[in-house]
């Protein structure tokens, strides 16, 4: 006697999903997220990192281990990589001996890319136009370098978890003679979509994703951020275009003033997820260059990857191992369900999603405190819009800053997470005191000085009670 039939359920039910960009296929067993986690439990993130360290490699005016000096530099600063994995000249290695043991010349280029001056700065923290500069150092150097080799990827490590030695912002970018595996498989996966459906894949992905808005987590005019259908990696999220570009040097100005504004949102919300510096892998896929630049790639969409390894909280990541090195892709959370438990309280798309996006506003107390060097100390207020009647509150010190005061006295360290409070702030952004603004919005007003006193003062000037708190 058969039972009763049971309905198909994509958050209790086992499942496979296909992966469009790998031709590959994932296996999603949400049930799985109900078993308590007895697991590895991660290091506590560093919270305590200096604006300058003298023996960092990568600070201004310090010098590296080939003995060459960093410049005193103010934005990025790009260099030939000191330990490269590929260099210009190796030599070729010749025949093949047999068809099981294969080799090929491999040559190329590897630089790294500091973002900003300051160690204790990520991505989030920047301002848009620091990070404008950023994006147009990305687009120049795969101009540059995609004039001579096949493919040029920008990619970054974010965090000790992702195995970055060096907390000071940076990336890398490496040129190769070769076209990698994953860019070849893309490729290969996109070129066969186009040809069958006669658009680019991911651009019709993008079409569906913005009206679907199952695992959209933000979007602007001319970008989006998903969660992609196929996601292997719990927060994992997909950048794309909403227009058909094929290379990062092929933005114009305002689709990189908007790059700006939504990478700003999605690394915040990456920060506030856990409250944390959320670690990840990111890189640009884009059309290959060098001798492909003069073939026909329609097939392609630029698109950023992010791989970040968090999976129940900022000490409890997600390992790749047995059954996914030795079988196939799986994972235990969907990108659309929702949970709620101790410590799975929701999807990854909707976590993502509601995360504080904030916006960075630069404000000025005095003249004298608006100086900017690798000494100097940032301080931030957050704020909520709760309404007209209640004003804006401080509610928490999101996107990985130390948690706020709600009285600055000397130089004293933030207060635990624990002790954070409500308080009301009406200075900075200029809708703030007048109670305007979208609702729900969080702001953070900052500024910069050398000493937590003087801004403290400045600050009791204001009329109503005000916080503020060091950026780490």
């Amino acid at each position: 006697m058969s039972g009763p039939e049971i309905h198909f359920d994509p958050k209790d039910h086992q499942h496979l999903r296909y992966n469009p960009l790998r031709d590959s296929w994932v296996l999603v067993s949400a049930h799985r997220m109900k078993r308590p986690w007895a697991g590895q439990v991660e290091k506590p993130l560093e919270e305590h990192i200096p604006r300058y360290d003298p023996h960092n490699p990568l600070c201004p005016g310090n010098t590296r281990a080939n003995l060459e000096v960093n410049p005193d530099y103010e934005s990025t600063f790009v260099f030939e990589n000191d330990f490269p994995a590929l260099q210009p000249n190796a030599p070729n290695p010749g025949p093949d001996q047999h068809p099981l043991f294969q080799s090929k010349a491999a040559r190329g280029v590897c630089k790294v890319m500091c973002f900003h001056p300051w160690s204790d700065v990520t991505l989030p923290l920047m301002t848009k136009e620091e990070v404008v500069k950023v994006i147009d150092k990305w687009a120049e150097l795969v101009e540059e370098l995609g004039a001579t080799y096949p493919w040029v990827q920008i990619f970054e490590n974010k965090g000790a978890m992702m195995g970055c030695s060096n907390p000071h912002p940076h990336c890398q970018v490496w040129a190769s003679n070769f076209l990698p595996n994953e860019p070849a498989l893309s490729d290969r996966c996109q070129r066969a979509f186009y040809e069958k459906h006669k658009e680019p894949l991911l651009l019709q992905y993008a079409k569906q994703e913005t009206e679907k808005k199952e695992r959209l987590v933000v979007m602007n005019a001319d970008w989006l951020a998903v969660v992609p259908y196929w996601a292997t990696w719990p927060y994992q999220l997909l950048l794309l275009p909403r227009r058909h570009v094929l290379r990062i040097s092929e933005l114009t100005t305002e689709e990189r003033e908007s790059l700006a504004d939504i990478m700003k949102r999605l690394l915040t919300k990456y920060d506030n997820l856990f409250e944390s510096s959320f670690p990840y892998s990111m890189g640009w896929h884009g059309a290959p260059t060098g001798p492909h630049l003069k073939e026909d790639n329609s097939h392609w969409q630029l698109h950023a990857h992010y791989y970040p390894p968090l999976l129940r909280s900022a000490t409890v990541r997600k390992f790749m191992v047995g059954y996914e090195m030795l079988a196939q892709e799986q994972r235990d959370l969907t990108p659309e369900q929702r949970e709620r438990g101790t410590n799975v309280w929701t999807s990854s798309w909707q976590a993502l999603s509601l995360a504080g996006s904030v916006s960075v506003q630069d404000i000025c107390f005095e003249p004298e405190i608006q100086k900017r060097d690798k000494h100097q100390i940032p301080f931030v207020c957050l704020c909520t819009q709760r309404g007209k009647e209640e004003g804006y509150k401080i509610q928490r010190g999101g996107i990985g800053f130390a948690p706020l005061h709600d009285h600055v006295e000397g130089s004293e360290p933030p207060v635990a997470p624990s002790a954070v409070s409500s308080v009301s702030l009406s200075f900075g952004h200029p809708e703030v005191s007048q109670g305007k603004g979208p609702p729900n919005t969080v702001l953070v007003a900052r500024a910069h000085t050398c000493n937590v006193a003087t801004l403290a003062s400045s600050l009791r000037g204001s009329s109503t009670h005000t916080a503020c708190t060091q950026i780490r």
